[in-house]
């Protein structure tokens, strides 16, 4: 069984809890109004498509994804491989909207059945199969086990993740499986696409919407990574907790009682806008390092005002 010191990670609470209060407030809406609900996912199904398949070099545009995906157009100068990813990911994705039960017990197969669809048309013999041969990985700090550990290693990760040992929240256990699913790496090929489809499996099961690592932070999450294969998890679970606010924050704008300040716009439009305590600068250095409600959309950060008066409320206590 593996050792996490998640210590470091106690500054972190109130970020959690932020979030768990989000989805607390999402949950009371329920059900939530079909049309509303059928877009936002159809949305940012596209989006959690391109962005992975981006950070994996693919190189369709979000608008030739959604084209791809919606009209079934055909990208001229685009690959059929990269056509096939966009496909295979939407599949995968649905695939795993069918497994989303709280009482559901991750499985091993549930990794091979998502990689299996991740891979199908592209590379058929490896598609949902373990790999049998040594891989490294450019740019990370670490060399992955032998193939002969993997199928045990899976197992383990499989059981750790189902009895969470260390009662860890929803997004912490995410962040840990992610991290070791990577570090196993099971699979010669497709394993960013899979660990990402499984990790929101584990999100999802618990309420919460999925979390889209965006393309602009790739150089950012293999950062992460990397760190954590040193046992420092804080970065990997900073950009999880910020992809998580995103998606929750775009469900509960749709909501009828939702307060026109906790409105997000991007931090350079609030600040002109409103009579804000900090500037522009500072207001975005606290959104990237998490002390406040925030998201990135493309390369911007957004907050609210009412974010920043909670933060400004912490800090006098």
């Amino acid at each position: 069984m593996w050792n996490f010191n998640l210590k470091n990670l106690e500054p972190m609470q109130a970020s959690f809890n932020r979030l768990l209060d989000k989805k607390k407030m999402l949950d009371a809406a329920r059900p939530l109004p079909y049309t509303a609900l059928h877009k936002i996912r159809e949305s940012l199904s596209v989006e959690w498509t391109y962005n992975s398949n981006s950070i994996e070099g693919n190189t369709l545009t979000l608008q030739e994804t959604q084209m791809v995906l919606q009209d079934g157009i055909t990208v001229k100068g685009k690959s059929l491989r990269e056509h096939f990813e966009a496909f295979n990911h939407e599949k995968a994705i649905d695939y795993v909207y069918q497994l989303v039960d709280k009482s559901h017990k991750l499985t091993a197969s549930d990794m091979l059945a998502v990689h299996g669809l991740v891979l199908r048309s592209i590379e058929d013999d490896s598609a949902g199969r373990l790999r049998t041969g040594g891989v490294r990985i450019s740019g990370a700090n670490f060399v992955p086990p032998n193939a002969r550990k993997v199928p045990d290693l899976v197992d383990e990760l499989v059981d750790f993740t189902n009895t969470n040992p260390l009662a860890s929240n929803p997004i912490v256990l995410a962040t840990l499986f992610h991290h070791k699913f990577v570090w196993i790496h099971p699979f010669f090929d497709g394993n960013g696409r899979t660990v990402r489809l499984m990790m929101n499996l584990l999100l999802m099961r618990e309420g919460f919407p999925p979390a889209i690592i965006l393309k602009n932070d790739r150089k950012k999450y293999y950062a992460a990574l990397n760190q954590a294969n040193k046992g420092n998890y804080s970065k990997l679970v900073l950009l999880m907790v910020q992809a998580l606010e995103r998606s929750l924050n775009i469900y509960l704008q749709v909501l009828p009682n939702q307060e026109e300040d906790s409105t997000y716009r991007p931090i350079g439009q609030l600040v002109e806008e409103e009579q804000l305590p900090y500037g522009q600068e500072y207001i975005s250095l606290l959104a990237r390092q998490g002390k406040i409600a925030a998201h990135k959309e493309g390369r911007t950060w957004w907050t609210s005002k009412e974010a920043i008066e909670a933060y400004v409320s912490r800090k006098v206590k």
